[in-house]
């Protein structure tokens, strides 16, 4: 069957018109073309909008202007203080020059992010890892410099640099925590020994007070009584003055000297032997032992019914001071107890 020749033209238009359409290209507003004629680069890209793009001579490569978030992968890190590390980070990061992006490196997300993990080991090789913790912001500052000047000739402009995490062994864990809690019972010792210092001066304010007030000091042994009372205690230590036992101390070597002396029993002198012959010897040798045992001293009579008198006086009078002791302590509770 052989074609009409009016039916060529109409061909030939139906064809152009299917290429030209096949030709559009829509760019969104984020987006930059790079067009290529014949392998040559146009001096400016295209974009946003709709733009001809003649193939097979013409070749076109989208370019997108958004920010791109790109997630380190874990580096392990040793620290200048020769601590091992493990540390991941990300990077925030835009096209700002279609051209360069496209003309100076093949593919420009895959380059930024082999630049982000070698400046990351780099920059923390050269901190410590006290500063590594500390100073954040200033070691992100450095990555996102350092990034930047890399890739700032494909046209890539690095916004931000943050360190996301810090993986410290087990270890280097367990250290810090030991010396966070020796700052802490030392920060907790310097309060403690400043308070005391504090309080000895205040307590030496309140001795020199109550230097010149005898019954302050009684006064303010009465409001400890009463406030150790008004708590439900079963015991209570309760301080004697030692005047009340003053007596009893004074008294406790002479009463015992006397019970020594009265315990003791007497010893009954010889008896004279049986006048016999030899019994003017037994005298002379009785005179000699007397005489060298005492030579310059008369021995003295003393009468065991005064000693036992005297000692009874003493006991008696002793009693009677701890019966008035007792009695102020009985007192002194009753009034604790009425109060509480």
């Amino acid at each position: 069957m052989i074609i009409p020749t009016i039916y060529i033209p109409i061909f030939i238009v139906a064809l152009a018109a299917l290429y030209l359409l096949s030709c559009i290209r829509i760019l969104n507003e984020y987006e930059r073309g790079v067009l290529f004629r014949l392998g040559r680069v146009r001096k400016t890209p295209k974009g946003p909008g709709m733009i001809m793009v003649f193939w097979p001579v013409e070749r076109m490569v989208r370019v997108s202007m958004r920010t791109y978030v790109d997630d380190v992968p874990a580096q392990d890190v040793i620290t200048r203080d020769n601590v091992s590390v493990k540390v991941n980070a990300v990077v925030y990061f835009r096209v700002t020059d279609p051209m360069l992006a496209v003309l100076q490196v093949e593919d420009y997300l895959y380059a930024t992010s082999q630049v982000s993990q070698t400046t990351l080991r780099s920059i923390l090789g050269q901190a410590e890892l006290d500063e590594l913790l500390a100073d954040r912001d200033k070691i992100n500052h450095r990555l996102q410099e350092m990034i930047d000047k890399t890739t700032d000739p494909w046209g890539i402009k690095v916004s931000a640099v943050e360190v996301k995490h810090v993986d410290l062994p087990e270890t280097m864990q367990r250290a810090m925590a030991r010396q966070a809690e020796s700052e802490r019972e030392r920060r907790a010792k310097v309060i403690h020994a400043e308070g005391e210092f504090q309080a000895s001066g205040r307590l030496r304010d309140a001795a020199k007070t109550i230097e010149g007030y005898p019954m302050a000091m009684q006064m303010r042994f009465l409001q400890t009584l009463a406030e150790v009372g008004s708590e439900n205690n079963t015991t209570i230590v309760f301080p004697m003055p030692i005047e009340l036992l003053s007596a009893f101390v004074s008294q406790a070597p002479r009463n015992g000297k006397a019970r020594g002396a009265n315990l003791r029993p007497k010893e009954s002198p010889p008896s004279p032997p049986h006048k016999t012959a030899g019994m003017e010897n037994w005298e002379s040798e009785g005179g000699a032992i007397q005489s060298e045992a005492d030579p310059n001293q008369t021995r003295s009579s003393i009468d065991p019914d005064l000693i036992i008198q005297k000692t009874a006086r003493e006991s008696e009078a002793a009693e009677r001071k701890r019966q008035e002791g007792t009695r102020l302590v009985e007192h002194l509770l009753r009034d604790n107890g009425g109060r509480g």
